[in-house]
């Protein structure tokens, strides 16, 4: 089976958030199930830097406006299209924002060009090969169910995956006349969102299936709290909705042999890893006592509950903890988290920025990781942390809920637990959470065996791939 998948970012050649890891590792735990997936990306410089040997094996004369190519390469085992479309991709800046964070003014043409030039390989346009299914992600790729649509390969069978419900791609009116789409696409039926045009909007209309990243937030985005204004047509469509949680590469997060942290080690030797909390202590400069050291890697935004996690730091602190944070965003955040880390110096330490290094080590060498997100479609820092023995304190929402054992009772007595979870998501929610957590510090079989448990849970893609495999078959099945 030959499956076309459009992506805005593939880790590992550019990425942004959580997206570029799936992109990236989907194709390769589908190549395990017989299909072949080829993945189309634009051409940013970024990219183009990347990729040491290219063909070309398509081109455009006039692309929405600009000359274009298509590029054949393979990257670490991934099968890449590039659309090389210099007027589009090559710039200055992040995939979707300027030097200065904000938005490019044209970010409408350049994925829709993204998303046409995916149809038109769904249509035949590289000689030789053809996708039996065409895979969109997120809004910036949803687009290409809409061409496929209102261009003659409606029979092709189309999947949008919803990686976060609340980009949603909404431009004026007016840009319509610039994506070379029939009158009738602007519709309620087509791309028409309250006046406006709806990438995503149009894609959840037009695509056969719609996927999101977790069952619970399959379920959450049907409802008001959720779903972004999107959720009568959501659920109008819950027939095709399915949601099929992430994975995780696990040669890369592997705790035995990443190169990124002080030592490696297992679940049978988490001893070892007090050589990785003692290099991140080092790096944060924090004190090292016998308290727990809570770490945070993320964008550091509202959604992500980071004025959460601001609001409980004294309070951590004063109990004997550390904090340890990774991340950008919000600059009041920011400044919020770097007021902390002034008034404990030595418990509280901040790295403004990412880096993927550190990242790793911060799961190694942290004993616990606080994500208490208000929404999270799927969340992947919580998997990297079973992964590491770096326990999850996560809020009770989407993919969190999903994939976090919370430490209960019952669950300690059944010896399953792989976390804590808490609701309601705000300050006082964390707290109880972390009392629980505290409780369970100072009982070292306790925390050990929630360790070993999460280190023990299958945060592969190994069965996410076979329901994509299984959505991909029954799809066909229907042409």
């Amino acid at each position: 089976m030959n499956i076309l998948s459009v992506a805005s970012e593939v880790f590992p050649l550019i990425k942004t958030g959580g997206l570029a890891d799936v992109a990236g590792a989907l194709p390769i735990a589908l190549a395990g199930h017989g299909m072949h997936m080829r993945t189309l990306m634009p051409g940013y410089p970024a990219v183009m830097q990347r990729l040491a040997k290219t063909e070309v094996v398509a081109t455009f004369e006039d692309l929405l406006g600009e000359p274009a190519r298509i590029l054949a390469a393979t990257h670490e085992g991934i099968d890449i299209l590039v659309l090389d479309a210099p007027g589009f991709f090559d710039r200055q800046g992040g995939p979707y924002t300027d030097a200065t964070g904000k938005d490019f003014v044209d970010n409408w043409r350049r994925f829709a060009a993204l998303s046409l030039a995916g149809a038109e390989i769904a249509r035949g346009l590289i000689p030789g090969w053809q996708p039996d299914i065409v895979h969109a992600h997120d809004w910036q790729a949803a687009m290409t169910a809409v061409y496929m649509r209102y261009t003659g390969l409606q029979h092709i069978p189309t999947v949008v995956t919803v990686h976060n419900l609340a980009f949603q791609g909404q431009f004026g009116p007016e840009i319509f006349a610039g994506l070379d789409l029939p009158p009738e696409a602007f519709s309620v039926e087509g791309l028409e969102y309250y006046g406006d045009v709806g990438f995503l909007k149009g894609g959840l209309r037009t695509a056969w299936s719609i996927t999101t990243v977790s069952p619970t937030y399959a379920h959450e985005i049907m409802t008001p709290e959720y779903g972004m204004g999107l959720e009568g047509l959501i659920n109008a469509r819950a027939g095709e909705l399915v949601g099929i949680v992430n994975g995780i590469d696990t040669a890369v997060w592997n705790p035995e042999t990443d190169p990124h942290i002080a030592r490696s080690f297992a679940a049978g030797s988490l001893k070892k890893r007090a050589m990785n909390r003692k290099a991140l202590v080092e790096r944060f400069n924090l004190i090292e006592d016998d308290g727990p050291i809570f770490c945070v890697v993320s964008r550091l935004t509202w959604q992500k509950g980071i004025d959460i996690i601001a609001e409980v730091a004294d309070w951590i602190v004063e109990r004997g903890g550390k904090l340890a944070v990774l991340g950008a965003g919000d600059q009041g955040l920011e400044g919020a988290l770097l007021a902390a880390a002034s008034r404990h110096r030595g418990h509280v330490g901040i790295v403004i920025g990412y880096n993927e290094p550190l990242s790793h080590l911060m799961q190694a060498g942290s004993d616990a990781i606080l994500i208490p997100s208000r929404f999270e479609p799927c969340g992947l820092t919580q998997l990297y942390g079973l992964r590491y023995g770096c326990i999850p304190i996560v809020a009770r929402t989407g993919g969190l809920a999903d994939t976090v054992i919370d430490a209960n009772e019952a669950a300690l007595s059944a010896r399953v637990a792989t976390g804590f979870q808490f609701t309601p998501i705000n300050a006082e929610g964390l707290r109880q959470a972390l009392r629980r957590v505290f409780k369970a510090w100072h009982e070292p079989k306790v925390w050990a065996r929630i360790q070993n448990q999460g280190m023990k849970s299958d945060v592969s893609w190994e069965n996410s791939a076979a329901r994509y495999a299984d959505l991909y078959s029954s799809l066909l099945s229907r042409v």
